[in-house]
């Protein structure tokens, strides 16, 4: 559905500019982020952001019973409308083999009219929750993030819908006219052609469209609740020097030109000078480059049969951004139980665990589905279009050929698509590229090499970087 409940999700956030607000993205989980909720974030990627998952706790069911609970502060309601409506009519005539005289129409209509209520727990409130202790026997999942080194969140503010909604998306195609052939036998044919399509997603009450959090830091069976300082929830140097030592083991597995990623661990810290435009010396593209060249030769240490295993799985599951979601959520909390459809196979692969010893695949495919989720539908779709047409090594270089010289720009400023790239992209398949980088937000026009950058389009331009790159060398193996 080309305009999906993430879309409105992100639509909402834009009209609420809410500092810090963040969009639901998927319809599964909207009643997953209400208020006290703990969300888990497994980040695999310096350059491109983690969803938040939920755990499947509260807050409140992990600390000690008979503590007082603060109660939520509720607003609203809001009302929230967005209706796009658009037709074109044009009429076509065409003199070669075949006479052709029609009129064409196309039309769509999408939006949504949903109402929402703001509730939140106030910073003041929150403070009958600090200092708390955890329960004796914690949860399975606190004791798996404390091994995992994974940061966890509370939810402070929700916007949930209060009535039952529906988003509904339908568009529609008219041919009329006469097409005369010319061939032995002269004829002619008239008539009409018409298809009408419509999809429908109903949001039902109680559903989170966006939410705010705030990390939990937990400290000698205690928890704490950050208003606004960044820590890691589960203090402590261990597992750093450990993962480093991990790294030094394997550097002779690792190609040379990804050497320096062991160095990110200690590089974190680095703060760029004031005044300077460049990003800090760990957030350049180089280190993306280096990171997506690591994960990618990764994969390519795995067996033909393991990739074409991932390939085969992940193509269909691209046109469906929920299954994508379900399977990731799954890797996140380390769960590899019962799942239906493609996502069972690659499920099914893990555990059997056939791969090099000095590879995670679970966090390799982790990697991946990350960077695919921070596209769109469409680009999910586009994407699936152009592994089938084996147009992802072009896309890859032209991704890269924006990035390189823009990557330190935080304004925006006009680029000039180089032509050689272009060249192997014609009719169809340069329509197919045009669209991916634009639903990145470049500002570009078909038929036109120039275009502007902007820095809302790094993030996404750098996940549908890395996107490409995997999915090259599963193609290719």
């Amino acid at each position: 559905m080309p305009h999906s409940f993430d879309w409105v999700c992100k639509d909402v956030v834009k009209k609420l500019q809410g500092k810090d607000l963040k969009p639901v993205k998927c319809l599964s989980d909207a009643m997953k982020f209400c208020h006290f909720e703990i969300l888990q974030k497994n980040p695999q990627s310096l350059f491109f952001e983690s969803k938040d998952t939920p755990v499947g706790y509260s807050l409140l069911q992990i600390l000690e019973p008979n503590c007082p609970v603060p109660e939520p502060e509720v607003s609203g309601p809001i009302l929230l409308k967005h209706t796009v409506s658009w037709k074109l009519k044009a009429n076509v005539g065409v003199n070669a083999i075949a006479e052709l005289s029609l009129s064409t129409g196309f039309g769509q209509s999408c939006g949504y009219d949903i109402e929402v209520q703001h509730i939140s727990i106030p910073d003041s409130k929150l403070e009958s929750l600090q200092n708390r202790k955890l329960l004796d026997q914690e949860p399975l999942f606190v004791k798996d993030c404390r091994m995992g080194m994974k940061d966890l969140y509370v939810v402070t503010e929700a916007y949930e819908v209060t009535k039952d909604a529906v988003l509904e998306d339908s568009s529609s195609v008219d041919l009329s006219g006469k097409v005369g052939i010319l061939q032995v036998v002269k004829g002619e044919a008239q008539g009409e052609w018409q298809r009408e399509r419509t999809d429908s997603v109903a949001i039902l009450k109680g559903s989170v469209v966006a939410y705010k959090k705030k990390q939990l830091v937990i400290k000698n069976n205690t928890c704490a609740i950050l208003y606004s300082a960044k820590k890691k929830t589960f203090l402590g140097m261990r597992h750093i020097r450990s993962r480093f030592k991990n790294r030094l083991a394997l550097s002779e597995w690792i190609p040379r030109s990804s050497e320096e990623i062991i160095e990110r661990d200690w590089e974190i810290n680095y703060i760029s000078p004031i005044g300077r435009i460049e990003e800090p010396f760990h957030l350049d593209f180089k280190h993306l480059q280096d990171e997506v060249s690591e994960k990618t030769w990764e994969l390519s240490m795995l067996s033909k049969d393991v990739q074409d295993v991932v390939f085969s799985s992940l193509l269909p599951m691209l046109s469906d951004r929920e299954i994508l979601y379900d399977l990731m959520n799954m890797l996140e909390l380390d769960q590899l139980g019962h799942m239906d459809g493609p996502g069972a196979v690659i499920l099914d692969m893990l555990r059997q665990d056939s791969r090099p010893p000095w590879i995670d695949l679970k966090n390799l495919i982790l990697y991946l589905l990350q960077a695919l989720m921070v596209l769109s539908d469409t680009q999910l779709s586009l994407l699936a279009q152009s592994m089938e047409k084996r147009l992802l090594l072009q896309q890859r270089e032209l991704v890269k050929s924006i990035l390189q010289p823009n990557f330190k720009y935080p304004w925006n400023i006009p680029f000039t698509l180089q032509p050689q790239l272009l060249a192997p992209l014609q009719g169809e398949g340069l329509a197919i590229t045009y669209e991916l980088l634009k639903e990145c937000g470049l500002k570009m026009e078909l038929n036109n090499p120039r275009s502007t950058w902007d820095l809302e389009a790094k993030m996404p331009l750098s996940a549908l970087y890395g996107s490409l790159s995997l999915l090259q060398q599963l193609v290719d193996a």
